[in-house]
Order: structure tokens, then sequence, then C-alpha cells
């Protein structure tokens, strides 16, 4: 267990900066915009030759108790209460404002071990920016700027001195048997009420409000014994409706959610039906050739008519991606949640399946026997062996001859063959066809002096015949 560390102040005081620079990564969205950072997330910090401890971001606490901001602030004090150390994080150019005033009294309350971190000091006088928070009457400050990474050395050090060797958080494994699913869609169907639910906490904002969770939040989650590692991503919106910095980089978020996840779970909302956008986020995990399996939230609040219009439209608009499981849920009251970890368990263990080199021929062997290719221009195209390339999604090469006049129907048959025989659901299946060079191209036939003239005497003996 590590120590846990938390950085709490109000918006825009540079909290995701300084997180960033802690832990040498990019994990957390950055913008000039207040109130960027919502939902809290967890990283870890490993200074070069000295012990690690953990950080968990939060958002800024604007000082109201309603709505997003109020849902943000209550996150940010839950992170406060369970870090075995503060760092009540201020903006060294701006000075001390009222609000600063009002978090510094309840950290108090809270009786938490607290630092005082004056950032955003680079360029000025880092002892005046200090002496601007005397009034505080914290013994523990230090200057920073998270920017350029000037004084974190010395914040890293000033940290470890101050926690505990043992804390209170589990840091992120990279245990492979820990299944990583990514909940994608577009904005406000349920995403984070979903993660929520299977967490049995409020750890995601969940708010009416479209567009309420920014950031992709990686928790990891034991249920039945298994290990997983869910990812809550921001919703993914038309292009023309993107106009925010901020949302643009969350979409860039969601895609690296999605290409490093085993199991993405497009949620989609089932009284609103399946729009051009839900064809959209599934085309994003296809794309990435992740197992896919499709969440149809809100499917307790349907009447028996909806539900019969809702399966028919189903059926119609995912005819693509006839091979994902479709499971109903509600994400608020729990309902179908167990068949929904069925089914990505299924995708899972057909994602990642290894296969032998023999079966492969022979499955191939079967499909050429059962259904050969059409002669295309005279000529047919040879499938002669065939191995396995790569999993996740499954992958086979198939080398053999004239594989370039394989049509789209030829290859769509092969890898329906391919998934039925092996039992392959919920996961997109890959082919990639090579040819045998040819030995003799680009090489020239010289006769020698001999050829030459013997095939002279060929061409006067046909003319004397004419």
């Amino acid at each position: 267990m590590l120590p846990l560390v938390a950085l709490v102040g109000r918006p825009n005081v540079g909290k995701s900066t300084l997180f960033n620079a802690l832990t040498r990564t990019r994990d957390a969205l950055v913008h000039d915009q207040p109130g960027v950072t919502r939902d809290r997330n967890y990283g870890v910090a490993r200074p070069e030759g000295k012990r690690p401890f953990a950080i968990v971001d939060t958002g800024g606490i604007a000082g109201e108790d309603e709505g997003l901001a109020g849902a943000t602030a209550r996150q940010a004090r839950s992170a406060a209460e369970e870090a075995d150390l503060v760092l009540f994080v201020v903006d060294g150019r701006e000075g001390a404002s009222a609000l600063d005033d009002d978090i510094l009294a309840w950290l108090r309350k809270t009786a938490r071990p607290a630092m005082l971190v004056v950032n955003k000091t680079d360029g000025l006088d880092a002892q005046a920016a200090i002496n601007e928070f005397a009034r505080y009457g914290i013994t523990d400050v230090i200057a920073v700027s998270s920017a350029h990474r000037q004084g974190i050395d010395e914040l890293i050090d000033a940290v470890l001195k101050r926690v505990p060797e043992e804390g209170t958080a589990t840091e992120l494994d990279t245990d492979p048997s820990r299944i990583r699913v990514a909940f994608i869609g577009r904005p406000n169907v349920g995403k984070s009420t979903l993660v929520n639910r299977l967490l049995g906490e409020e750890r995601m904002i969940a708010s009416e409000v479209p567009g309420t969770t920014r950031d992709s939040v990686s928790i990891d989650m034991e249920r039945d014994g298994r290990l997983y590692r869910l990812v809550d991503t921001a919703g993914v919106r038309r292009k023309a409706r993107v106009e925010e910095a901020v949302e643009k980089f969350s979409i860039v978020k969601t895609l690296q959610a999605i290409e490093q996840c085993q199991v993405a779970v497009v949620m989609l909302d089932a009284s609103e039906g399946i729009t051009d956008q839900d064809a959209t986020v599934l085309g994003l995990a296809l794309d990435a050739g992740r197992a896919l399996v499709v969440a149809v939230n809100k499917w307790d609040g349907l009447t028996d008519y909806q539900r019969q219009q809702a399966e028919a439209l189903l059926t119609r608009k995912l005819g693509f991606v006839e091979w994902a499981e479709a499971v109903r849920i509600s994400a608020k009251h729990g309902s179908g949640l167990r068949e929904l970890f069925r089914a990505i368990h299924r995708a899972h263990a057909s994602a990642t399946h290894e296969f032998s080199t023999s079966e492969v021929n022979k499955a191939l062997e079967v499909a050429y026997e059962t259904n050969p290719p059409p002669t295309v221009r005279g000529h047919v195209a040879k499938l002669r062996y065939a191995h396995p390339a790569a999993n996740n999604p499954p992958t086979f090469v198939v080398h053999g001859t004239r594989l370039r006049t394989l049509s789209d129907s030829y290859k769509r048959y092969l890898e329906n063959f391919f998934r039925k025989r092996f039992k392959l659901v919920g996961t997109p299946v890959r082919f990639v066809f090579k040819e045998g060079a040819n030995p003799y191209e680009g090489k020239k036939n010289v006769l020698t002096e001999r050829q030459v003239a013997k095939k002279r005497r060929m061409i006067r003996h046909v003319k004397k015949g004419k």
C-alpha cells in the first residue's frame, strides 16, 4: 500500500499540471479554462532512487454546493479525507483569495496533515510569493512552477518526509489477468452512473448535464474473484458540435482509452434509439480492433411496445456488428449487470485466445474445400496455408497466389467461417493476405549466340514456306 497525497485547491491554480509533473505523465487533462478537472484521477509518482507514492488530482473547489460545482467539491473533499497528506495548491501570481481562505478553514476542520504549495512562481521572487500566504500560519510551504518543473524535486523530498511508509492507496498494477474495460458512448448515456453502480460508491460525477465527464479515469476493481480495470471516458459528440478545445482533448483521451483497453463497452440510450453518433462510436472501437459489447441502457424505463420497437431498431442498425452481444441493462437500478459481465468475459476470451498453426491451417483447408473462390478473369486464387499473427483482435495471415482477385464477399465468408468454427464472440476477426514473390519478376531472358542463330534460321525457314 502506497501513501496517498491529495492535491486540493480552487479552480485553475495548476493542480492537474502539478499532477502531471509529479507522475511524469500526461494522464491529467490540462487547459487554461477553470473547472476542467471534475472527477478524482489517481496516479503514482516514482522519483528516481526514492520510494513511490500515490497522488490524486481533484477538481477545483469553487465554493458552491449545488450542481456540477458542488459535486466536484464533494469529490475533492472525499479525496482529502482519505489522503495521508494534503497539498493545498494556491496561485502565487494572484495571491491569496477569499476562496483560498474558505478552503483552508475547511482543511483545518478535517485535521489532515497539510502542506502549502505556491504554484506559478516562475519569473517571480519565490520568497515574496511565499510571504503573501504567511498569514495562513502553515509552516511547510514550497514554491514551485509546475509548468516548468521548478521546485518539483524539493517538493518530492518534502512530501516523502511527511508521508508514512505505508499508506492507504492501492497502486494500479500491471497484472495481465486484469481485464481492461472502457465504457464509451455519446454524452449522457449513463457511463459514469454505470461505473458508480459497479463500484458501489459515488466515484464518478454523474449528472443529467451532457459532457459532465471530461477526462478518462481508470479504476481497479475486483468482482467475483476476477480483476478489472474500468475506464470511464468522456462522451463523443459529432465533430460539428465540438467547439471547445477542452472537449477536443477529451475526445483524444477517449481514443487513447479505446486503444489501451481489451473490451470496449459501447453504451446506448434505449429511450432515444440508435443515432448516427452511436454508429460513429462503434466505428471507433472497430477501427481499433477492440472486442465489443453493446450495453443498451435505461431499458427498465420502456413500455412493452417501446421495447419491441427498440429490439427491431437494434436488429436493423447493428447488422454491421452482428457478432457483438447486446445486453439490456439499467445502470441506475443495477439490472442486467451479471449478463453484461458474462458478455465481457466471452468477448475477452475470444479476443485473447491463442491459436495454433495446425488448427488455423485445418480451418483454411475446410473453408477452401467447402466454398472455393470464384473464377476472376480466368484465374482462381489459391489459398495455400495460413498461420495466426496476433490476438486482440485475432489476426490470421493467409499465403497463396492470385489473392488480389479475392472479392470482399469471399473475405467476409472466410471471416464468418473462422468465427463460427472457433466460436469467436464479440471480437472482430482480421485477415492479412500475402502472395508469394515471383522469382522471375523483373528478369529478362537473354538468349545466347547459338539461340539467336537458331531463331534466325527458323524465321528464314518460315518465310520460305510462305
